[in-house]
């Protein structure tokens, strides 16, 4: 064969050598809630990444939303309505924020990556792909950005091939320290609204232990006095709303009640949205 006959082997992409991401720690925070927050069956959790280009060329991932799918070893289905309105409801909040990339749970990329990042390929070229591992494997959580490059024999294409590229994560310190715990807590599901509030009261009877004790400490002279802490204290009382036990008694039960109500009332609405995604599940199969 003569060497002007031969086909040649090629990536058809874009150069990645100077395209990077940035990710807001907002995006990571909400990644991993939505984890949590995942139906039982669900291994993992992807949705889009909303964001903007800067001037730069660098990709500033600043909000998501997950969507919902159902995975198998042979197919991916996204929830391409729901998407679509999620986009719709987040630009009328901030129009400036655009389609910038998806983002996935769990090591690396999968057999399913393709199928999806082709979808999003459709949405906005060159999207970025953002892997969370939610399940801190390593001892910290780690997170990677990655690009397609099209793998093609002449004018065919028969692959694509995910490649890393620079990921910046930067925070402030408060974000840090939220972060930090976020790693070194590992839960398999939130406390429901009984249990956050057990946790609560909890924590708030043992602070006033501790007023208390500090009160009758500095009384017996066993701590100096701080004016300071002494201020806060008799602000933090006098802050209190001066009612009768009966009349407590009877807020706090009025107020459970409505939170029992609204616990019944979000089950029915899982319970409906759940039983609507199979039917439309469902009827696209058939």
């Amino acid at each position: 064969m003569a060497a002007g006959d031969r086909t040649v082997l090629q990536f058809n992409a874009p150069s990645t050598a100077s395209l990077s991401a940035k990710v807001h720690p907002l995006v990571i925070f909400n990644i991993c809630d939505c984890y949590v927050r995942r139906p039982d069956q669900a291994e993992r959790v992807i949705g889009t990444l909303l964001g903007s280009v800067l001037p730069d060329g660098t990709v500033d991932i600043r909000n998501s939303y997950a969507v919902p799918h159902t995975e198998s070893a042979e197919q991916v289905a996204l929830d391409i309505e729901y998407h679509h309105n999620m986009l719709v409801s987040h630009q009328k909040v901030n129009p400036k924020e655009v389609i910038v990339g998806w983002y996935s749970t769990g090591l690396g990329v999968t057999g399913g990556s393709a199928l999806i990042h082709e979808f999003y390929s459709r949405e906005v070229p060159n999207p970025v792909h953002l892997t969370v591992d939610t399940g801190f494997r390593s001892g910290e959580g780690t997170i990677k950005a990655y690009v397609s490059v099209n793998l093609a024999l002449g004018d065919r294409q028969l692959a694509a091939q995910f490649q890393e590229i620079p990921l910046d994560l930067r925070m402030v310190e408060a974000e840090r320290v939220g972060f930090d715990i976020l790693k070194t807590t590992a839960v398999d599901k939130l406390p429901n609204d009984l249990e956050g509030m057990e946790v609560t009261m909890e924590r708030l009877l043992a602070l006033i232990d501790d007023v208390y004790k500090y009160v009758d400490d500095v009384v017996e002279g066993r701590v100096p006095a701080d004016n300071s802490i002494g201020r806060f204290i008799s602000d933090t009382v006098a802050s209190l709303p001066k009612l009768s036990p009966p009349a407590f008694d009877k807020l706090v039960n009025d107020s459970l009640q409505d939170q029992l109500l609204l616990l019944y009332l979000s089950s029915i609405t899982r319970t409906q949205l759940s039983l609507a995604e199979k039917l439309n599940t469902a009827a696209q199969i058939l």
